[in-house]
C-alpha cells in the first residue's frame, strides 16, 4: 500500500513542490539555498560565528554586552532567504504542515543544550493575537519538540498579560521595552515549573527580548534554568 501511495502521491519539496525523496521534506536545490545553522555558534543565542568549534562556550557581541536571563541557546535557521520564508509560510500562511520538519530541525540544533526532563514552553501569543491568527506557531512547534524528545509539555505555562505591539521597526531599546513585564506565570500552573530546567520555545529571534520577557517570568516562577530555541535567528549582517 505504501508503495503504491508513494507511486501516486510522491513525495513533493515543502518549499517548492519539486519531486523530494523523502514526505515533509526539502529537493536538493531548496536544501541548499535554506540557511541551517552549523558548526560554531554563540552559545547563548545560537547566532552563527568565524571559526571552529574547539568545544567550548563562545559567545556573540550582543550576548557579551547584555545580560541574558537565560542559560543557554540555539537556532535551527537564519531568518533569510528560504529560511524567512519558510518562517512566515507557518507563521502567516496556514503552513501547519511545515510543523513536522522544522520540529525536527530544531532538535538538532537543540542537541547539546538538552537536559533530563526539561520542561518545554512555548513563548505565548496575547489572546487577541491568537484569536485572529487561530494557532500559536510557537506552541505548535513545542509540543512536536516534546512529543519527539519525551519531554514534559506546558502550552499555557506563561500568559500574555497585555497586549503588545508588532516589534517591527523598533530598535533594541525599544523592543525590550515594548515588551517589559508583558508576560507572568499563569496561576493554575505554577507547580509544573518550580525547580525545573526550562526549554523555552519560539519562531523567530531579533533582539531577544521577547524570549528576556519569558524567561523573566520563567525564573520568577521557579525555574531553576531555562534554555531558548527558536527556529530562525535573525542575523545583523543576514
Amino acid at each position: 500500500m505504501q508503495s503504491v501511495l508513494g507511486t501516486l502521491f510522491p513525495p513533493q519539496c515543502i518549499n517548492c513542490g519539486e519531486p523530494a525523496t523523502e514526505d515533509f521534506g526539502l529537493c536538493g536545490p531548496c536544501w541548499r539555498d535554506t540557511p541551517f545553522i552549523g558548526g560554531l555558534v554563540c552559545d547563548q543565542c545560537g547566532m552563527p560565528l568565524p571559526g571552529e568549534d574547539e568545544g567550548r562556550p563562545e559567545y556573540c557581541d550582543d550576548c557579551l554586552m547584555l545580560a541574558r536571563p537565560w542559560e543557554r541557546g540555539r537556532a535551527a535557521l537564519l531568518y533569510k532567504d528560504n529560511g524567512r520564508k519558510l518562517v512566515l509560510a507557518l507563521k502567516h500562511g496556514d503552513r501547519l504542515d511545515l510543523v513536522r520538519p522544522a520540529s525536527a530541525w530544531l532538535l538538532r540544533a537543540a542537541a547539546p543544550i538538552l537536559k533530563q526532563d526539561m520542561l518545554v514552553v512555548p513563548v505565548p501569543l496575547h489572546w487577541t493575537r491568537l484569536f485572529r491568527r487561530r494557532y500559536n506557531q510557537s506552541a505548535l512547534l513545542s509540543h512536536a519538540i516534546a512529543k519527539a524528545a519525551r519531554f514534559d509539555h506546558c502550552p499555557d505555562l506563561l500568559i500574555r498579560r497585555r497586549k503588545t505591539a508588532s516589534q517591527d521597526g523598533r530598535n533594541r531599546d525599544e523592543r525590550f521595552a515594548n515588551v517589559s513585564g508583558a508576560m507572568r506565570m499563569h496561576p493554575r500552573r505554577a507547580g509544573r515549573v518550580m525547580g525545573r530546567d526550562v526549554l523555552l520555545v519560539d519562531d523567530v529571534m531579533t533582539s531577544g527580548a521577547t524570549l528576556s520577557a519569558a524567561a523573566d517570568a520563567c525564573l520568577a516562577g521557579g525555574a531553576n534554568t531555562v534554555s531558548t530555541l527558536v527556529l530562525a535567528r535573525v542575523a545583523k549582517d543576514a
